[in-house]
């Protein structure tokens, strides 16, 4: 039995959670609505405000399923209640970010600036010049839209330029002279 997957997820005020018959679970919010399809081996049950999530038998399977689903679930309900965000910074000379309307322009040392139009459900802020927000309802979508964002200039070792996110550590090398 999993740990996770035994705890109940409770349901704040304002949230609506609707479980149909092939396992498709729909939560909605103040954020915004998501749903998720959970494996037939889950049963999911909704009563008075808590969503609780047991295996249907006892294989290895279903175990493993068990503490998946209901991260899933708990991660919609503070979603679409308090919302994910991810804090990029930037490091190195020229390098910038703007935003305009739904795009995100950033100077990365290219010849050309990199734009890049917001996914739908996630939105990009730009509080100073190197550092960038990404905000959104959906943890999976704010964390892949994130890496997409670092990955166009990827931290380097040497003198450490280049997008990465806030709070990470990136590991420094020393040059050619130094012994």
């Amino acid at each position: 039995m999993s740990r996770i997957g035994k705890l109940p997820v409770t349901v704040p005020a304002g949230v609506e959670i609707t479980v149909s018959d092939s396992n498709l679970v729909t939560v909605k919010g103040p954020k915004g609505t998501l749903s998720q399809q959970i494996s037939k081996l889950i049963k999911v049950e909704n009563e008075n405000g808590t969503i609780t999530l047991t295996p249907s038998n006892e294989s290895r399977e279903a175990n493993m399923q068990h503490g998946l689903a209901r991260s899933l679930v708990h991660n919609m309900v503070v979603g679409v209640t308090d919302g994910y965000q991810k804090k990029l910074e930037m490091t190195g000379v020229g390098y910038r970010a703007e935003k305009k309307g739904d795009t995100l322009i950033m100077q990365l040392g290219y010849s050309h600036p990199v734009e890049m139009k917001d996914p739908e459900g996630i939105t990009t802020e730009v509080p100073s010049q190197t550092e960038i927000l990404v905000k959104g309802a959906d943890k999976d979508k704010v964390g892949n839209y994130a890496a997409i964002i670092r990955a166009w200039r990827k931290p380097e070792p040497y003198k450490g330029k280049g997008i990465h996110y806030a709070g990470e550590y990136i590991r420094r090398k020393e040059g050619k002279t130094g012994k």
